[in-house]
């Protein structure tokens, strides 16, 4: 079987937590690859690093600071993650999922996901910013969805539907702070993959056959798991570099750390928006 938390070990990173902090947060906030900075104006924060709770895995990746940031944002008491735990470092499913669940027994009702992704529709540029509509779960159809394992009935059903996993609320919210922003959003459908190699051209090339826009390797988990337990969820992909369709480029980490220079400051007057209309 493979590994996953019990109730009361999730509450046990629970309590540690609200032994650091006296916040509530109704919203969390996932932060990926080079998007660091909106937690740095999180007001009155209580920090945690990942590696002082039980359970908890540790970031291990460039860009993600590995710390909970807890406080408040645009009037909003949130709990932000000052990057993201990956299945292609080696944890668990259940390791990776294990921060929302966590959120959901702190009686978070919110999550916003973002991510770095590569950008797959020919129309996108690196810098864009696309709003998630709906994803592909390629990693769960290969045998690795963080539902497998015993069902948390407490929390959710054994066969949570997906059919609105971002929220079409929060999605029109999204549409119309973008517009007063006069920040151009895209939409489309976000692909998750296992990582960690970049996608080959060929890889590129099934996915856009299939209907991918961004691609990554994060996000779809947190998401799966966030709705098994009832919580509204808001994506937004940073395209940090262009689709390698033809093999005739290389892509690299340190470009989509460049590429978060300018993803963030748009993604932030996003979050700010829509957490001010809540």
């Amino acid at each position: 079987m493979l590994p996953h938390f019990s109730l009361e070990q999730v509450d046990e990173v629970v309590n540690a937590i609200r032994a650091r902090t006296s916040v509530r947060p109704r919203v969390s906030i996932i932060l990926g690859s080079g998007l660091n900075g909106l937690a740095d104006s999180i007001e009155k924060p209580d920090i945690i690093p990942f590696g002082a709770l039980p359970y908890f895995p540790v970031s291990t990746v460039l860009g993600h600071s590995g710390r909970l940031v807890i406080g408040s944002l645009e009037g909003q008491s949130v709990f932000v993650m000052q990057g993201r735990i990956h299945f292609y470092e080696g944890y668990s499913m259940a390791e990776v999922t294990l921060p929302v669940r966590v959120m959901q027994r702190l009686g978070v009702e919110i999550l916003i996901v973002t991510n770095a992704a590569g950008g797959v529709n020919p129309a996108f540029v690196p810098g864009d910013i696309m709003l998630i509509t709906d994803n592909l779960n390629l990693i769960g159809m290969m045998g690795q969805n963080p539902l497998i394992g015993p069902n948390m009935d407490e929390i959710g059903p054994r066969f949570p539907d997906m059919s609105q996993a971002y929220d079409r609320a929060l999605c029109d919210l999204a549409r119309g702070v973008a517009h007063q922003e006069n920040l151009v959003l895209r939409e489309g459908v976000y692909a998750g993959l296992s990582g960690p190699s970049f996608e080959s051209p060929a890889d590129l090339r099934f996915l856009r056959l299939i209907g991918t826009d961004s691609v990554g390797m994060s996000t779809v988990p947190e998401v799966i798991v966030a709705r098994h337990g009832g919580m509204r969820v808001l994506g937004f992909s940073g395209i940090s570099n262009k689709a390698n369709l033809d093999g005739s480029t290389v892509t690299t980490h340190a470009e989509v750390m460049e590429a978060g220079k300018l993803i963030t400051p748009k993604i932030e007057k996003l979050i700010r928006g829509v957490l001010r209309q809540l």
